[in-house]
Formats: C-alpha cells, structure tokens, sequence
C-alpha cells in the first residue's frame, strides 16, 4: 500500500466518523445540503425564548412595519455545493410575535413578488407560539408584495409604514444586496426617517443601499453620496463565526462571500464578536446578532415603535 493509498483510507475512515457523529451536512432530494444533525442540536433548538412581552398601550394607529424577505432558496458555496436557504424562521417569527403584540401590522415583501422561501430545517417544531404566527402569515408569505412594483408606483406617496424590517438566514444574502429598487427603498426609507430594523444575516440587504438608483432618469450618482449607514454601529452575524460554520457541517463548503466586511468597508461598525444573543440601536438602525438575539431585538424594536409613535 502507498502513501496515497494510506491517506485515502485515513480521508474515509475521518468521513464516516463524522457521519456517525452527525458532523456531515444533510443532502436532500434536491441536491441541495442542509446542516448537519449536530449543528442543528447547537443552532436550531426546538423551543425559542420568546418572553410573551405584554406591551401596556399597543398601537392602534396606521402605520405598519414592511418585511422584506428573499425569494431565492439554493446559495452556492465555493466548492460548488448548494445549501438550502432562506429566512431564519425564528429571526422572522419572533419579531413578528412582539410586532402583534405591540399592535403593528406587517406587510411582507420579496424583489418580486415571488413567494418568501424559509430554512424549513430550523422551524422550532415544540415553539407554539412561533408554529401559530407562522400559519397565521403562510398567506403572506406565500403571496408577497413586490419590493420592484411598490418602488415603481406606489413608494413616492406612501405614507404607510414606520419601519423596514429584514429578518436573517443566509438567504438575505441572495438577490437582496444586488438588487437596486431594495436600495432605492432603503434609502426612501432613511429620507423618510422610518426605523430599519436587521437581524443576523439580515444586514447584507442594506448593502443595496449602495447601488446605483434604478431609474436611469435619476442623474444622482452613487458616488456623490455616502452610504447611508457609514459611521453607523451595529451588530450581525460575525464573519469569523460564518468561517467556522463548514467545519461543524452547518454550511457544506465555505461561504462566497462574507456580508459583514462589505458592511465595514462601507463604513459601518460590527460592534460584536460572537453571535451571543447581542442587539444594539444606533439612532433608528436596530440590530440583533442571530437566533438568540430574535427576543431582545423583536421587543426593542416593538418598544421603539411605540416610544415614536404613541
């Protein structure tokens, strides 16, 4: 037997280990992967910490909350493999569970109309109040506004909303960040002064905020202006955290690119190190780190709200 030979015994003895530990991402019938059965353990419990905030005077204005989620599923790694994506369950449902509670209604939106795609794998099954929000939002999602029609025909009237909230999942990576009526609404939004509310890999959206306008009639260029967020703090998802995701087989390969050091190069702080629950308000930028941070962020962002318009 060769040195080749030894090293490819030692590479499949180290495979099937990590298959019998759950260490390896899950193929589905599509091709595509999703996390490993021990990450999941880790990253995806089946209960959230939601609180069940009861908030003394909810809203009873007009004004709603804009969701904006992707309509793209499938993200590919760089050795190819496709992760099955989309909205964090928890990072979307729990917010929206303070957001009722609060008295807001939410509109939800995708680039175009598409129908919202959701990580399925990290829906918490013994989370009733997150399981009964979701079926009370499965028409919405189903059947979202579209991001490309409100900007061309309704944005410039509107008077309807209080604040743009992007929830997390890798899948905020997808479409969202390229596409131009995203930031032509991200920057109406910041004009208008609404609150924007980002969660996990939420803030990857806002980097449409740099885009160039998508009305070719608009001479405004991208280079005049700063980026609406510079000298901003914030905190995400950390791309030292996404970087350790393959090895624990929560991601089948490493990342393409990575949201946050786009956000730095903008100008924008990433004031945390790890994803521990954080959340942080800089002026009407609120944020939250990932999963955990899905009460703490949901009920600040409610309170806030109702702080500015009660």
């Amino acid at each position: 037997m060769n040195i080749q030979d030894l090293l490819d015994k030692a590479k499949d003895t180290v495979d099937k280990a990590k298959g019998t530990l759950g260490l390896e991402p899950q193929e589905t019938e599509s091709g595509a992967y999703q996390p490993s059965k021990s990450s999941l353990k880790i990253a995806a419990p089946n209960k959230t910490n939601y609180d069940n905030t009861e908030y003394d005077n909810p809203y009873t204005g007009n004004k709603k909350i804009m969701m904006i989620c992707t309509e793209e599923q499938y993200m590919t790694m760089e050795n190819g493999n496709k992760f099955d994506t989309g909205n964090h369950p928890v990072e979307m449902m729990v917010p929206l569970l303070h957001f009722k509670k609060a008295g807001f209604d939410v509109d939800v939106f995708t680039p175009t109309g598409e129908s919202v795609k959701v990580e399925q794998w990290a829906m918490p099954e013994d989370d009733e109040d997150v399981k009964q929000i979701y079926a009370e939002y499965k028409s919405k999602l189903n059947n979202p506004k579209s991001i490309a029609d409100f900007v061309k025909n309704d944005m410039a009237d509107s008077t309807d909303y209080a604040a743009i909230f992007i929830p997390g999942g890798h899948g905020a990576m997808l479409g969202l960040p390229e596409d131009k009526n995203l930031g032509e609404l991200l920057r109406w939004g910041y004009d208008k002064d609404l609150f924007t509310l980002a969660i996990c890999h939420g803030p990857a959206a806002l980097l449409a905020a740099d885009l160039e306008s998508p009305d070719s009639s608009d001479k405004t260029d991208k280079a005049e202006r700063d980026f609406i967020f510079k000298g901003y703090k914030m905190v995400a998802f950390p791309t030292a955290m996404d970087k350790q995701m393959p090895k624990i087989g929560y991601l089948p390969g490493t990342l393409p690119w990575y949201f946050a050091e786009k956000l730095e190069d903008l100008g924008v702080t990433i004031d945390n190190k790890l994803a521990s629950g954080q959340t942080h308000q800089d002026r009407k930028l609120i944020s939250g780190d990932g999963p955990l941070a899905a009460n703490d962020f949901g009920k600040m962002s409610a309170k806030a709200l109702l702080k500015e318009l009660n």
